[in-house]
């Protein structure tokens, strides 16, 4: 038969995915952050520009 071995993870490893895992959702709300930023700045850029920026020749 064959017997399943179970990996046990010393506390350093533990610890370690955690950080990693915390580091990587502080990458993500940090990118989500900046995108937002950017939207915000682009749409205001629009608006103050007003309509005719699209309906200008080219």
């Amino acid at each position: 038969m064959t017997e399943q071995v179970k990996e046990v993870k010393s506390p350093e490893v533990l610890h370690n995915e955690e950080r990693i895992a915390r580091q990587r959702k502080r990458s993500i709300a940090i990118g989500l952050g900046l995108a937002g930023l950017v939207l915000i700045f682009y749409v205001l850029t629009i608006v103050k520009m007003g309509p005719e920026i699209f309906a200008r020749m080219i």
